[in-house]
């Protein structure tokens, strides 16, 4: 793997198979604990254990280095910065659904330079480091590489979105309605999946309203590997934004502004 961020990816890989033992044992199981975050958000013991982990693992390995969980907020100082989300589709994991996954993020001096997405109640992994192209594939030496679609109209396109409350909040519900009726195919895929269906070609176009840095660093650079574009509503690069417009690149700035506000 030719890049200077290969190092970091093996360990992103490692993480994510100590992290898939943990949560694929606490999966409907009987004694699974869940609480209600301030934010009404849910929380598990499998997704607190599951950070833990993880930050226990970084701080023998990559002591030097910030992170920042959802669970458990900033530790360190560093412009290498590990973003961390246990369990992307908490409610999914609480309901036996199989589509939640771990997400393992690495921003360096601002820019993401690694992304793994693991998903083992579907068998399935993504990750990219940038210069390695996006690959998927339960291990390193077992990968295939991806290729975002080249479909070039919104009406020959697919789009994946998780609900439809946050584009009421945002004030941007008709805009959605009215974008969603264009396409050819729309399906709720929701959460990480539907980014990684984007950075597979499956899916041309995926938005999501309100979202939080944990929830999209290590997307970026799994979609931007593919060949797409990843920004936020406003069309700022990276996960930084607060929300997220991800497409094949063709289909991005006619996304925007079919999503922008109106006066």
């Amino acid at each position: 793997m030719s890049s200077r961020f290969a190092d970091d990816l093996r360990l992103a890989h490692v993480l994510a198979d100590a992290v898939d033992q943990l949560t694929m044992s606490r999966f409907k199981a009987q004694d699974l604990t869940v609480e209600t975050k301030p934010d009404l958000t849910e929380v598990t013991d499998a997704d607190t254990a599951a950070e833990e982990l993880v930050r226990a693992q970084l701080a023998r390995s990559r002591s030097r280095d910030q992170v920042i969980g959802e669970e458990f907020g900033s530790t360190g100082h560093s412009p290498r910065q590990w973003i961390i989300d246990p369990i992307d589709g908490t409610s999914n994991f609480v309901r036996g659904v199989p589509v939640w996954a771990t997400l393992i993020g690495l921003v360096e001096d601002g820019e993401t330079v690694v992304g793994l997405v693991s998903a083992p109640g579907l068998s399935r992994r993504w990750w990219a480091g940038s210069g390695t192209g996006a690959w998927t594939g339960t291990r390193l030496n077992a990968a295939t590489k991806m290729q975002v679609s080249d479909v070039r109209t919104i009406e020959d396109a697919s789009l994946s979105y998780s609900s439809l409350h946050g584009w009421a909040d945002l004030d941007r519900l008709p805009q959605m309605l009215n974008f969603m009726q264009r396409f050819w195919r729309t399906r709720a895929y929701g959460d990480f999946w539907s980014y990684m269906l984007l950075a597979e070609g499956a899916v041309d176009v995926a938005t999501e309203p309100e979202l939080k840095l944990h929830d999209m660093a290590a997307l970026v650079p799994i979609v931007t590997e593919a060949g797409g574009r990843f920004t936020s509503l406003d069309g700022e690069d990276g996960p930084f934004g607060g929300n997220a417009v991800a497409t094949n690149g063709h289909l991005h700035e006619e996304t925007l502004e079919a999503l922008a506000p109106r006066d």
